[in-house]
């Protein structure tokens, strides 16, 4: 088969590193390259704008400054991890990718996605997933589920409720504009439903290609 780059998106707890974890091995098991990774971070140098970005207080940034480091974050892992990994003919699977900063700073930052639109452009070019998979949870139910984890990454957690319900609706307006992308999932389901609605895309992909 032909290498695939599979995105997870979703809001915070909607399960993406458990689902990225499961397809992992699954394409594992099938003999197929493949790396996982997320974002931010990814490299070394990503990894520490993660730490910026995702501890401390919700107001230590601006919305255009945390946007930008989003997309320096992404500028440094597309270079150094997604486009060699690709290029050399492995499998890509990443947690979260540009859909997040659309929904994140794009909609609940008010900044637009046209802008980030721009910003993808000029930084990224013109690089998309094979597949995107929306997982699609209730926000109190995905923070619940985030917020008793001991994980000192709670800064975008701390976000008022209307922050997150922001998020959810941006996602699933992302995911109607691009049907031929992305796959919305009921992330409320177990696990292994989840993983098996996964596989049959990933496996229709595979014969595809």
């Amino acid at each position: 088969m032909n290498n695939l780059f599979i995105t997870f998106e979703g809001g915070d707890g909607s399960g993406k590193s458990t689902q990225v974890n499961l397809l992992k091995d699954y394409l594992d098991n099938l003999n197929f390259e493949t790396i996982k990774t997320r974002e931010p971070g990814g490299t070394p140098s990503a990894e520490i704008l993660r730490d910026l970005l995702t501890t401390g207080e919700v107001e230590k940034w601006t919305p255009m400054s945390e946007a930008l480091l989003m997309w320096a974050s992404r500028y440094e892992h597309l270079i150094q991890v997604i486009e060699p990994a690709l290029n050399s003919g492995k499998n890509v699977i990443c947690d979260r990718f540009y859909d997040s900063t659309y929904a994140y700073q794009g909609v609940a930052h008010n900044l637009g996605i046209d802008k980030m639109e721009k910003l993808k452009k000029i930084i990224i070019g013109d690089i998309e997933p094979d597949v995107t998979f929306v997982l699609d949870i209730d926000p109190k139910v995905g923070l619940k589920r985030s917020l008793d984890r001991p994980n000192q990454e709670n800064r975008f957690e701390s976000y008022n409720i209307d922050f997150h319900n922001k998020i959810r609706s941006a996602f699933l307006e992302i995911a109607k504009k691009n049907k031929n992308r992305c796959i919305v999932v009921d992330a409320s389901l177990n696990e292994q439903e989840i993983n098996n609605l996964i596989i049959t895309v990933i496996d229709n992909l595979i014969t595809d290609k």
